[in-house]
């Protein structure tokens, strides 16, 4: 078990919080502040308990100096003092004389957001790299490091691993939460399946080989599917096929025929945005690219769950961000959300479609971080996690 901010005297101190705050900014708008809001908990915890504040976080990919315009955390340090009721003291560098006298002047109760962290990456990848001395230096700015970003928990950074290797250190409760989620499926009522849907099936390998053994089903729409279709000598026309992953596909449909369902029809179109058909998986032509699930396989993959009594989904269906071929999607999310059981949705895409959906608060967990969550489904060790002192 992993210390949590709950095992900290906070009191005075000046308390590190690694948060996610890598929110969609459009036209300097923030277009979906779910993220900044599932931080305020511990946030508050925090404020509550005395505690000198220091946020951190990463926005986007920074590569140039232009990049640094647009992913500056200034509008998330304006949405979250609205959220706190409170102002939030924003600090538009992330290391030098401004920043540290900045924090030693912090009082109790007082929350400082510093600078998008991957603006180090312009000098030599330093948090992405997880540099030495860069962790060193952002360690010395705090007494106390809590980590609450899951999204960036399978990554070694700077911000995370490097702070946490020179700290007390522990998890929030937003991480706090992934975790015991997770930890459920090491022991789930089954029947249990598995619904993996996304683009390749080479980014699956990892959960497809961990789950196989442990699930009753394992349940293959989006883009993936076509690959495996094509290695039972379907043709697939257009559709997305990962070549590499052929072999792979034979082989799972070989050992383990009768738990991998796939889809028996699908919503094609000659191009993205097309006109639709819906198609058997013996009447494809050359040029049709398979889009979403079908009217039969979903309810092939209905009949298959509704015996089920737990449920982990990572990937969408279909490309579920275009109504057309969203179909696939909302009708299983729909049949998941009918009746009680534990359903884990696995964040990236398949959290985004749950929650543009109308589904946010219907499964028993949505998980913040989709390359987290998949690594955990992997069976992999998260690096931000295991540095993190234990009870």
């Amino acid at each position: 078990m992993k210390k949590t901010i709950k095992d900290f005297d906070l009191n005075n101190k000046r308390v590190i919080i690694r948060v996610d705050f890598n929110v969609p900014i459009k036209d300097n708008k923030i277009l979906d502040d779910n993220r900044i809001v599932m931080s305020l908990k511990t946030i508050n915890y925090a404020l509550d308990n005395d505690a000198k504040v220091i946020l951190m976080s990463h926005l986007g990919r920074v590569k140039n100096e232009e990049d640094k315009e647009k992913n500056s955390l200034s509008i998330v340090a304006k949405r979250l003092s609205e959220l706190l009721n409170k102002e939030v003291i924003f600090i538009n560098n992330t290391n030098g004389v401004e920043l540290e006298n900045t924090i030693n002047n912090l009082k109790a109760k007082d929350v400082l957001l510093m600078e998008n962290t991957r603006f180090e990456d312009l000098d030599g990848k330093k948090e992405s790299s997880n540099d030495n001395k860069l962790g060193k230096y952002w360690a010395s700015l705090g007494d106390i490091f809590i980590n609450d970003a899951f999204g960036t928990a399978h990554r070694s950074h700077a911000s995370n691993v490097g702070i946490a290797s020179n700290l007390p250190s522990g998890v929030g409760f937003l991480i706090e939460e992934e975790l015991n989620s997770f930890q459920v499926l090491n022991n789930p009522n089954t029947p249990y399946a598995v619904i993996l849907g996304g683009a390749k099936v080479s980014d699956k390998i990892g959960v497809i080989n961990n789950l196989v053994k442990k699930c009753d089903y394992i349940l293959i729409g989006g883009g993936m599917a076509y690959t495996f279709l094509k290695a039972l000598g379907y043709n697939i026309g257009n559709s997305l096929f990962d070549s590499d992953s052929i072999n792979f596909c034979k082989e799972m449909l070989d050992k383990y025929k009768n738990k991998i369902v796939l889809p028996v029809d699908s919503i094609v179109s000659k191009e993205l945005g097309g006109d639709i058909e819906l198609k058997d998986n013996d009447k494809f032509l050359n040029d049709d690219i398979g889009l979403d699930i079908g009217k039969k396989s979903i309810k092939l993959f209905k009949e298959t769950l509704e015996k089920c009594n737990t449920v982990v989904w990572n990937g969408p269906l279909g490309y579920s961000e275009i109504d057309k071929y969203a179909a696939g999607t909302k009708e299983i999310l729909k049949c998941l959300s009918e009746r009680e059981r534990i359903v884990i949705i696995g964040g990236g895409d398949t959290a985004s479609a749950a929650i543009n959906f109308g589904y946010k608060d219907k499964f028993t967990h949505i998980s913040t971080g989709g390359g987290a969550s998949l690594e955990l489904l992997e069976g992999k060790k998260l690096p931000g996690i295991e540095v993190i002192d234990d009870k």
